[in-house]
């Protein structure tokens, strides 16, 4: 059972301490997402796994249409859901296909990072801890917090911060300039010609034209 005054870690640490290829892919996602340490990572992957080993679970059972598999199935995809890490008609399936990055973004900061909060993570982390961020009327001090779909909508800077009414403040016109020399999109994208009769035969004429290695020059 272990001392009630000492909480047990909700996370696993990894297995092996130095490979490579772990380390190497940690060190990818927190520079990705502005961590403070490792430790974040792994939670992500305990939590993942947690659901993984749930969906696994249910999928194993064998019926789950009707009875307590099957509302022991929706409440898990309900709960899902509202977390924003699948869709709503998502299925068990989609579940195993969810990735630690997928976890990593439901945090706070990275939120606050793709609303346009913040021009960088590490910059959407500092006005988390500074208490510059509130849900709602809610101030949340906490990078990991894990935000909802229902508050996505009421996540937005502190009425106190004096950028929040005030586009002229340096930090509004580094956010918005950000923001506005972002690209969503392509304007065009080059396409394959369609592979009609036409442009068969271009293709095989210019092959005609085209000079054969016996007649190119080479050094002797």
């Amino acid at each position: 059972m272990g001392e009630p005054k000492f909480a047990r870690p909700k996370f696993d640490t990894p297995s092996h301490p130095w490979k490579a290829a772990r380390i190497e892919e940690e060190h990818a996602i927190q520079a990705n997402h502005g961590l403070k340490n490792m430790r974040e990572i792994w939670k992500a992957k305990s939590q993942l796994r947690r659901h993984r080993r749930q969906a696994m679970r249910l999928i194993g059972m064998v019926d789950t249409s009707e009875a307590h598999g099957k509302r022991e199935m929706e409440d898990l995809l309900r709960s899902l859901h509202n977390k924003g890490l699948i869709s709503s008609d998502a299925s068990l399936d989609d579940i195993l296909s969810l990735s630690t990055e997928d976890i990593l973004n439901r945090r706070l900061q990275a939120q606050v990072y793709y609303k346009g909060l913040a021009i960088s993570m590490k910059q959407a982390r500092q006005f988390v801890t500074h208490g510059k961020i509130v849900i709602g009327d809610q101030k949340v001090t906490i990078p990991s917090y894990q935000i909802s779909r229902d508050e996505e909508e009421s996540l937005t800077w502190h009425p106190s911060c004096p950028w929040a009414n005030n586009s002229e403040h340096p930090i509004r016109k580094a956010i918005d300039g950000r923001a506005s020399s972002a690209e969503y999109g392509v304007d065009e994208e080059e396409v394959d010609p369609e592979a009609t009769t036409e442009f068969a035969t271009e293709v095989k004429d210019a092959a005609a034209e085209a000079p054969s290695a016996d007649n190119v020059g080479g050094d002797e």
